[in-house]
């Protein structure tokens, strides 16, 4: 059995005409399973072969039309034809334009708008960054070779090059692109925002790692979210970066904004020039740590004797005492819990009560320094809302450890990383979708006429 798949152009002036795309020859039984359907071989060439006649028609109309001169409004001839060699999707095209002239004024005009050095689509450029965004440079390159008749997705160097360009064309949107006004009716009544860093390998001389700051911005009525990041002394503008996150949640000066850090100053000082006039909280998540960590330390103490019986019961009921005031925003309650456990500790001996004696003293370091910040969480808590930067820490997750960090043991550059991030954002809040070419690089208006070629 054969079949010939034919490409027919529709249309009134068309008549019908049909271009053989490709031939497929199949035994007439199923009684092999794998003579079911089309083979992935076969199916990369037919996709490659129909991309090929497609772009083929289009070229042709193309040349039918004429330009008006963008001078004195006459209709150009053409000049000469400029021959390119462009990556889609479906396979390497050739494609040969025409350039034109106008007959009056001798006014050159392009016959398409295309971005200078135009080498691949925007559908390619898309689908190249999503993959290098998710995974290793080499697998996604991998991924396409096997899945498409990409010629551009063999080598893990293209997309290595190309995948930063991808995020400096998104690091300058998120900069430059002029604030949306937001209406009434979709502006956010309150907005919490959470920043947080991590670190990743760094391959400068002298340097071991690179500080990672990421945050996530979210409406507390289950609205939309939006996250963001940059490495530190990259270039990328952190502070635009949290305005113009606020902004697409459609912020006003009616909006309260709510900040959670873990207690770096640093990071309150980044909020603060991003407009979030009130002072962050403490993130419950970084102190719940500490004390789970003194928890575990007290429930592991020896009981050997009565004494220690009831000195080991009374420390973890302390334990969980410091955490319940800690939770209801009680600092100084909190300080209060904890010179009681300093004069329980001398019934233990030993390295178990070392090991408690340092937990102790990280949560009172840890609550001193910060207990101007403290909040009432289980107040926030049995309102709904969020009491921390748990949800950041797994945005900080996907963001940038399962892809540059953890079993990967890449080294990163401080641009390299960044970038990548800039792109690992946009697919994280959908903004790389089917309108990625118009989103993050608008053609400019070329003022050009076109009419149909006599």
């Amino acid at each position: 059995m054969g079949l010939m798949l034919q490409l027919v152009e529709t249309g009134a002036d068309t008549r019908g005409r049909g271009t053989d795309v490709m031939e497929i020859s199949r035994p007439r039984d199923l009684r092999d399973i794998a003579n079911l359907g089309l083979t992935l071989l076969e199916a990369k060439q037919l996709l490659a072969r129909v991309q090929q006649a497609f772009v083929a028609v289009q070229v042709r109309d193309h040349a039918a039309l004429r330009p008006e001169c963008s001078g004195c409004g006459a209709s150009c001839h053409v000049k000469d034809w400029q021959s390119r060699q462009v990556a889609t999707l479906f396979g390497t095209v050739a494609v040969r334009l025409p350039r034109f002239r106008c007959p009056g004024c001798g006014r050159s005009e392009a016959g398409v708008s295309w971005p200078a050095h135009c080498r691949s689509t925007p559908a390619l450029d898309q689908l190249q960054a999503h993959l290098s965004a998710l995974m290793a440079y080499r697998v996604a390159a991998g991924v396409l070779a096997r899945l498409l008749p990409v010629a551009a997705g063999t080598s893990h160097e293209t997309l290595r090059g190309r995948t930063p360009k991808i995020g400096e064309q998104l690091r300058h949107v998120a900069t430059a692109m002029p604030e949306p006004t937001p209406t009434a009716a979709a502006s956010p009544s309150a907005i919490t925002l959470s920043l947080d860093s991590t670190f990743i390998r760094s391959c400068h001389e002298g340097e071991r790692h690179l500080e990672v700051r990421v945050g996530n911005a979210e409406m507390p009525e289950g609205g939309s979210r939006q996250v963001f990041g940059a490495v530190a002394n990259a270039g990328t503008d952190i502070v635009a970066l949290i305005r113009r996150t606020l902004d697409a949640l459609g912020r006003t000066g009616d909006t309260a904004l709510t900040a959670f850090t873990d207690g770096c100053s640093g990071l309150r000082a980044i909020l603060a020039a991003a407009g979030v006039t009130g002072p962050p909280s403490l993130d419950w998540f970084h102190l719940a740590m500490r004390l789970q960590h003194a928890k575990q330390v007290a429930e592991a103490l020896p009981a050997d004797d009565p004494n220690q019986q009831q000195a080991k019961a009374e420390i973890v009921a302390d334990v969980e005492r410091l955490r319940w005031r800690t939770w209801n925003g009680k600092a100084k309650d909190a300080q209060v819990t904890l010179k009681r456990l300093r004069t329980l500790l001398p019934t233990f001996k030993g390295k178990p009560i070392r090991k408690l004696k340092r937990a102790m003293r990280a949560v009172d370091r840890y609550l001193r320094s910060q207990s101007a910040w403290l909040i009432n969480y289980a107040e926030r808590w049995r309102a709904g809302l969020r009491v921390g930067t748990s949800l950041t820490e797994g945005t900080a997750n996907f963001l940038v450890n399962k892809r540059m960090a953890k079993s990967q043991q890449t080294r990163w550059s401080r641009r390299g990383a960044d970038l990548l991030l800039q792109v690992r954002c946009a697919v994280y809040n959908g903004a790389l979708g089917s309108g990625f070419g118009q989103l993050f690089e608008p053609a400019p208006s070329s003022g050009l006429h076109w009419a149909e070629a006599a």
